[in-house]
């Protein structure tokens, strides 16, 4: 007898109303109001796609829209009661209750979205007639307001690493980070990713385990993101500090600011935006004195991803680029090792200048390298990718390259673009296009570009 087909399971989902615990528990009337009038506005979308980023944590998948669909009448609302804020969740992912109740990490990583969504609008909103931040001194004011309201910036000895790779790495090289992240850690390392899957997970987990063999129980481990990206990167279990920048210039600048020495795990587009963006401003001038140790690692496979990443980085930027980082392969210690003693020189560095630990104002940030890029495709066209440039400058435009496939790989805003007008068009002299092609082959070939579904190119470099 042949069986009836059955119908597909329902997604299990919860209702719930959450309350604050620190940050936003002590609030005035009027403050409330404030916040939940901006996340009742024109930000209720945004927030309600960041917050089901939170509520699905720990998610395989890469697909900014995949969530979405998988709970279309998901809703959040910011309400105001007697004791301050409270948050109503209306068909939520049930993956983030226990029991009923909604795990206290997830509530926490929850009511940072609303803290730092909302109060960036706030901020900027119509009641201060308050434009968004235009100068380069405004723009690093706002950076650090955002990371001080977020309760990162402590004061200490400088032990915060910044750790960069891809979402989407083998498992070996994920286990190679999450080794260099218990060395780290045994050192007294705090870990700040952007907060996702892969390389950005692997660090703070080993780091996590170290921490617990030297009983250090107050450990940050900090993951930065932004709006575009969050839903593709979901924050990962083990972040426990959550700040959603505006935009991935301020993202890339807080990293900077905070972090007292960067590693660079294997990754794919975004990775290589974020090297560009560090070595385009450590190679101005003005950042000649600047201490801020740089170590390339991955395990031995990794060998042949450095040899290339090091060969496009002299071929753009020159021989004199190459000379701000170390390249270390399949050696957790010794990467932790120079790791400590190049965060040394930064503390006795700041002491010199009279700099402060918990972020680095002495560096400087040109404002081509703060000013939001929006990837169109008139704008990756038109992106003056040449020979004969300073290297300060080249780079700049080749973080926008990188980052504008970052957009057409896993933000929905340029998804749409692509879908709508086909792959984004690079130009530029004839060597580089070639280098640069030959890199995103290889990111292409080692599934670098994405988790979900078959890689579809969203670019096309014009040799």
């Amino acid at each position: 007898m042949k069986q009836a087909a059955q119908a597909p399971k329902a997604v299990p989902v919860q209702n719930a109303r959450i309350y604050p615990h620190g940050g936003l528990d002590i609030l005035s009337h009027k403050e409330v109001a404030r916040l939940r009038d901006a996340s009742q506005g024109g930000l209720q979308e945004l927030l309600r796609r960041c917050a089901l980023a939170v509520l699905t944590s720990g998610s395989a998948s890469d697909d900014p829209r995949a969530a979405q669909e998988l709970y279309p009448t998901f809703n959040i609302e910011v309400s105001q009661h007697d004791r301050g804020l409270r948050l109503d969740l209306t068909d939520a992912p049930a993956m983030a209750f226990v029991d009923g109740q909604i795990i206290q990490g997830i509530a926490e990583l929850l009511f940072a979205v609303v803290r730092d969504l909302a109060w960036t609008a706030i901020e900027r909103g119509d009641e201060a007639c308050a434009p968004p931040p235009e100068t380069s001194s405004e723009i690093t004011d706002e950076v650090f307001g955002l990371l001080r309201n977020a309760r990162v910036l402590q004061p200490g000895d400088p032990n915060l690493i910044v750790c960069w790779g891809g979402h989407s790495i083998s498992r070996n090289e994920y286990d190679y980070s999450k080794l260099v992240g218990y060395e780290l850690g045994l050192r007294g390392f705090d870990i700040c990713t952007g907060c996702g899957p892969g390389a950005m997970k692997g660090p703070m987990k080993g780091a996590n385990v170290a921490h617990a063999k030297q009983r250090r129980y107050k450990s940050r481990y900090i993951g930065i993101t932004e709006p575009g990206i969050i839903a593709a990167e979901s924050p990962n279990p083990i972040v426990n500090h959550l700040v959603i920048m505006p935009d991935i210039e301020k993202r890339l600048e807080a990293f900077l600011r905070t972090g007292h020495g960067i590693i660079v795990f294997p990754g794919g587009v975004g990775t290589a935006e974020e090297i560009l963006y560090l070595l385009g401003l450590l190679l101005q001038e003005s950042n000649e004195g600047v201490a801020l140790p740089v170590i390339f690692t991955g395990p031995t496979s990794a060998a042949p991803y450095f040899q290339q990443i090091d060969q496009f980085i002299r071929l753009t930027l020159g021989d004199e680029a190459a000379k701000l980082y170390e390249i270390i392969i399949d050696d957790p210690e010794q990467v932790a090792r120079s790791m400590f003693q190049g965060v040394r020189q930064v503390r006795q560095r700041r002491i010199e200048r009279k700099d402060s630990f918990f972020f680095n104002w002495s560096l400087d940030i040109p404002l081509e390298f703060q000013q939001p890029f929006i990837p169109t495709h008139e704008a990756m066209a038109g992106l003056d990718l040449h020979h004969g440039r300073k290297p300060q400058e080249l780079a700049a435009d080749l973080r926008r390259a990188f980052s504008g496939i970052v957009a057409g790989n896993v933000k929905e805003e340029g998804m749409r673009r692509v879908e709508e007008h086909g792959p984004f068009r690079i130009h530029g002299d004839k060597d580089m296009m070639e280098a640069l092609d030959a890199l995103l082959r290889a990111f292409v070939a080692q599934r670098r570009m994405k988790i979900s579904g078959q890689y579809r190119p969203c670019y096309e470099v014009v040799t």
